[in-house]
């Protein structure tokens, strides 16, 4: 099994490849240098790290910006922890403009958790801020700014915290894949141009000639369909608010054309910890070739799942293990989920190797059957038009190659040690996911956040959270400072603890929690034009009460 020590300066450039840095994950000397200069200082008891937030050039092909950055790259430098150990960050902020770092999915203090408005102000221009938080878990996370927009230019880091004990998880080398989406645009330009239309980016819509050619096949089908979709206002298209349009995703920083290489050695077990930095989109992961097998969701621990294919929505992070073949190249392949585009890199026995580039798969389309008892404004059932009709798997996006995939659903995920908490929830929450595309606002409950009141909880409550997704969208659903454990079929026991998730178009899902540490928590989408626009709330989890000798209040 592999096992990690907190390392000194010294020993740093030894060991890099081993925990995905140097030229096993693609950089160039001068990034390699600013790595360099992140390395953690401290003992088996406690790591201490530097980080400074700057603003440098950033090209992508032949587009370039002037980006804020941590420790001068896009992403930033991976931070490795281990278990048990005391974390202590020091971040200086080099902007003209306040920033911050938030500690995606990890278990600390609410004053620690980096959210201006809820931790603190944030870091002011010319300042450095000190987190210091006990390590309190294992896995692979990131960190991203919660200021702004400064998460869509580029800042956000993988981190990986390895267990105190041994890890269940045999590899012999790892690699962190960040997936992101990344634009010359001003991110304010870009909610601009979505305020004043919804569909700004989306190239795909219905055509003319479309509408002319249903005429022909049915047209008392074709004029139903359109006026179902215009009644919602909404188009069948509508499946990513930004996309290739402006975006072009990137794999650890680098576009599809610089061919990012991660190396293995034959007879190795490979461990890639994906996480989906994006700012707006979900991607479909495979490695065509190579069966890859799942053994972390969102940093905790699952049942081994074998897949061919998973999607990954924003701020989800997925670990899974592959046993690649001597003499053969691999292309690590993520096209987004409105297929505007694609991620790649390549996993191969030496650099300069290419895998083939696999076509992406059709546009999708939605259809009434994918928004079962959507209504429109008149309060009509508009699935029940599509009730008697299957589905169309072309039109989803799905050929008939890709149907025979084996793609991870939530269903099969299953914690892989029992949950702390498995009592039945004495309280429900319910959270419904509303907002207006064509308007472009976004909110929870109809309202947003300056207009609503906050969640109220208490430490050692047991909830059961349920969001009903009353949108076209699907929504990756954060809540900070507790993990929640998706009902999906599982025992309840072994309900997959996540910290993030995605709410299909017009469905519920159901997680109970528990928090342990008091403060306001942040909750919202990690779409970050729906969390800017409104989709956010606040959770006062007050302390537990005071108790008696006998443990009665």
């Amino acid at each position: 099994m592999h096992r990690h020590v907190p390392i000194g300066r010294r020993d740093f450039l030894r060991v890099a490849s081993s925990v995905g840095l140097g030229t096993g994950l693609g950089l160039r000397p001068s990034e390699v240098f600013a790595k360099v200069e992140q390395a953690v200082e401290g003992t088996p008891e406690r790591a201490e790290f530097h980080l400074s937030i700057d603003r440098h050039g950033f090209s992508v092909d032949e587009r370039s910006t002037n980006a804020p950055m941590i420790g001068g790259s896009i992403p930033g430098p991976l931070l490795r922890l281990r278990e048990g150990q005391e974390a202590i960050i020091h971040v200086t902020n080099n902007l003209d403009e306040v920033s911050s770092i938030h500690w995606h999915g990890l278990l600390l203090p609410f004053d620690q958790d980096g959210v201006p408005g809820f931790s603190y102000d944030g870091i002011p221009p010319g300042e450095t801020f000190t987190y210091r938080f006990p390590v309190r878990q294992a896995g692979s996370y990131w960190y991203h700014s919660h200021s702004g927009a400064q998460e869509q230019e580029g800042m956000y880091a993988p981190m990986v915290i390895d267990p105190a004990g041994p890890d269940p998880v045999e590899y012999d080398r790892d690699y962190s894949i960040v997936l992101s989406d990344w634009t010359d645009e001003n991110p304010m330009t870009v909610l601009r141009n979505l305020k004043g239309n919804g569909a700004y980016y989306n190239y795909a819509k219905r055509t003319l000639p479309e509408f002319v050619g249903g005429l022909f096949d049915d047209a008392g089908a074709t004029f139903q369909d359109r006026a179902s979709w215009g009644r919602m206002r909404m188009d069948p298209t509508d499946i990513a608010d930004v996309t290739g349009a402006t975006y072009t995703y990137l794999l650890n920083g680098t576009s599809p054309a610089d061919n990012w290489t991660a190396l293995f050695r034959p007879g190795e077990r490979v461990r890639l910890r994906f996480v989906n930095a994006a700012a707006m989109s979900f991607f479909d992961v495979k490695i065509p070739g190579l069966r890859m097998t799942v053994v972390q969701a969102d940093g905790q621990d699952v049942e081994p799942v074998r897949v061919d294919e998973f999607r990954i929505g924003v701020a989800e992070t997925y670990d899974v293990v592959v046993e690649p073949e001597s003499d053969q190249t691999y292309t690590i392949f993520a096209q987004s989920m409105d297929r505007s585009g694609f991620a790649r890199g390549t996993l191969a026995e030496q650099e300069g190797m290419e895998g083939t580039i696999p076509l992406m798969d059709p546009r999708p389309v939605r259809t009434m059957a994918d928004m079962p008892g959507m209504e429109d404004h008149s309060g009509h059932d508009m699935s029940a038009m599509d009730s008697g009709e299957e589905m169309d798997h072309e039109a989803m996006g799905h050929s008939t190659e890709s149907m025979e995939l084996r793609r991870l659903q939530y269903e099969d995920l299953q914690a892989l040690e029992p949950n702390r908490d498995t009592r039945e929830p004495t309280r429900d929450v319910e959270i419904r996911l509303t907002g207006d595309m064509e308007r472009y606002f976004w909110t929870l409950n109809g309202k947003k956040l300056s207009e609503s009141d906050p969640i109220e909880l208490t430490v050692g409550e047991r909830v059961r959270l349920l969001m009903t997704n009353e949108t076209m969208m699907e929504h990756p659903m954060h809540l900070h400072g507790v993990f929640m454990e998706l009902q999906n079929g599982a025992h309840p026991a072994f309900a997959p603890r996540k910290h993030t998730l995605i709410v299909p178009a017009n469905q519920t899902v159901v997680a109970h929690l528990t928090y342990e540490d008091p403060g306001p928590w942040a909750f919202h989408c990690h779409l970050l034009f729906h969390m800017m626009t409104g989709m956010f709330a606040r959770v006062e989890v007050a302390p537990a009460p005071a108790t008696d000798g006998d443990g009665t209040p």
